[in-house]
């Protein structure tokens, strides 16, 4: 039996992060969709192959990324490497908690991810999930990002199912109103979708969480988690409807990821047969132990939960 796939769907870049002595930096690698990747490979066994689709350049940073991939046992198969443009570059900085970045991403080899649509379609072939973010097709130009969404309805009309974060960044956007529509798009595409309240209430005018769930079950998405900010959550759609609270609140050390490992940790959870609820649980449970650490992939997170038996039904 062929074992299935996660395919993350994105753009990781080189980061720098404080370490705990000032004006000292850590180097890694991380992005968005590649930290859920990332916690999904710790977290998930032999049973699931997770993979990572993006572009990268020819020099020595994206080799680094590549040798990243490689260590933590993600599969590459379908990064390709860009002739002229490189791997991109951000800083976190922090200020009680919570993080700013600084970005040179302008020539990032991502943008050109979904250039070349015969090699979407061979990736998504077969993929049991594919998974993608906001930054994901904000990063693409309108010709590229109509050439993945284009991948995604073929693969998903053939079985994958499409699992979208919305997180939004609007300097990513050329205006609110380009964004609004993409991100809208790409949901009604999505078989899950994971937005944060914050960010719809301030970007879609939604009053509460229920409003967020309307809004993009009207659009085609098939489930809706309401991330809150470690707060109350709720959830609706195929999976049934439901509130949870009685969350456990953190003080953060960084929120770096915070959204990123939620996401890993509810779909963790989710494929290993866990209902809507309990995999939230699990979702939260490990963004708590991440945040309270400096940095986007917090190995010492991922060993306190699997330490503790992730929450299964």
């Amino acid at each position: 039996m062929t074992t299935p796939l996660i395919l993350s769907i994105g753009e990781a870049m080189v980061e720098l992060s404080q370490s705990d002595q000032p004006d000292n930096w850590r180097l890694g690698i991380a992005g968005d969709t590649l930290n859920t990747a990332w916690y999904l490979r710790r977290l998930l066994g032999d049973n699931w192959k997770v993979g990572y689709l993006s572009r990268v350049g020819q020099g020595d940073f994206s080799q680094r990324m590549l040798d990243f991939l490689a260590t933590e046992g993600i599969d590459a198969t379908h990064v390709s490497r860009d002739p002229v443009r490189e791997i991109g570059l951000y800083a976190i900085s922090l200020n009680n908690g919570e993080r700013s970045f600084s970005y040179w991403r302008d020539t990032s080899a991502a943008k050109a991810l979904a250039d070349d649509p015969a090699l979407l379609h061979t990736a998504l072939a077969g993929c049991k999930i594919a998974y993608l973010s906001g930054i994901t097709i904000a990063i693409l130009p309108a010709p590229a990002r109509r050439t993945l969404l284009d991948a995604l309805s073929v693969a998903r009309a053939a079985g994958t199912q499409v699992v979208f974060d919305p997180n939004l960044r609007t300097r990513l956007w050329d205006n609110a109103a380009a964004m609004r529509d993409g991100i809208e798009g790409t949901a009604a595409l999505a078989d899950l979708v994971l937005p944060s309240f914050d960010d719809e209430a301030t970007h879609f005018g939604d009053t509460d969480m229920q409003a967020t769930i309307a809004r993009y079950l009207s659009l085609g998405a098939g489930h809706v988690v309401v991330k809150n900010g470690g707060g109350p959550m709720c959830f609706g759609g195929t999976d049934g409807h439901g509130d949870i609270t009685g969350l456990a609140p953190e003080t953060p050390v960084d929120t770096t990821s915070a959204g990123d490992s939620f996401n890993a940790g509810y779909l963790a959870a989710w494929l290993n047969g866990a209902d809507c609820s309990t995999a939230i649980r699990a979702g939260h449970a490990l963004s708590r132990e991440v945040i309270g650490h400096r940095g986007a992939l917090v190995p010492q997170a991922v060993a306190a939960i699997t330490g503790a038996q992730m929450p299964r039904p």
